[in-house]
């Protein structure tokens, strides 16, 4: 009989590291899915903003700025941060106070990417923090995922101007 709780450890460290393991490679799985999640979020946050700032510009006859707008709106994949970096930048010089509820939408919009671009960063860089770890590379558990990438643009918010009434 004392052999018998020889093969019991055994089994109880088999089990142990097959449960971790199994666990490891679902929150790499889960991690991943989030940052699809994310970025299909972020991509909508996106679209709305630059679609705000297309109205924006259409009321105020603002040609850079709803040209800026239909870039970031028709971009490819690989033009889109440019495209984004120049809408915030013109969306920066544009006065964005008062009433007027176009430029509130824009405000609204800015304000929820920057969250949307937070949460896919943070997200980004847990799923490649996940990655780096060594059981991971070993057993290439991130294999049947691509590789997550930031997306590096200028911070989205913009200020609203108060109009002073003297």
């Amino acid at each position: 009989m004392p052999g018998m709780w020889w093969v019991v450890g055994v089994v109880a460290v088999v089990v142990a590291v097959s449960t971790y393991l199994t666990w490891t490679a679902a929150r790499v799985d889960r991690l991943h899915e989030r940052v699809a999640a994310a970025g299909r979020g972020l991509d909508a946050h996106l679209l709305r903003r630059a679609a705000a700032a297309a109205v924006l510009a259409e009321e105020r006859y603002a040609v850079e700025l709803y040209a800026a707008a239909r870039i970031a709106l028709d971009a490819e994949p690989e033009e889109r941060e440019a495209a984004e970096n120049d809408l915030t930048r013109q969306l920066r010089t544009t006065a964005l106070g008062g009433e007027d509820p176009a430029a509130a939408a824009v405000v609204a919009a800015s304000r929820r990417l920057a969250l949307a671009r937070q949460v896919h960063t943070d997200l980004v860089r847990d799923a490649l923090s996940a990655r780096r770890r060594p059981i991971v590379r070993l057993l290439r558990m991130a294999r049947k995922h691509e590789r997550p990438r930031y997306f590096d643009v200028d911070d989205p918010t913009v200020a609203v101007e108060e109009l002073r009434v003297a």
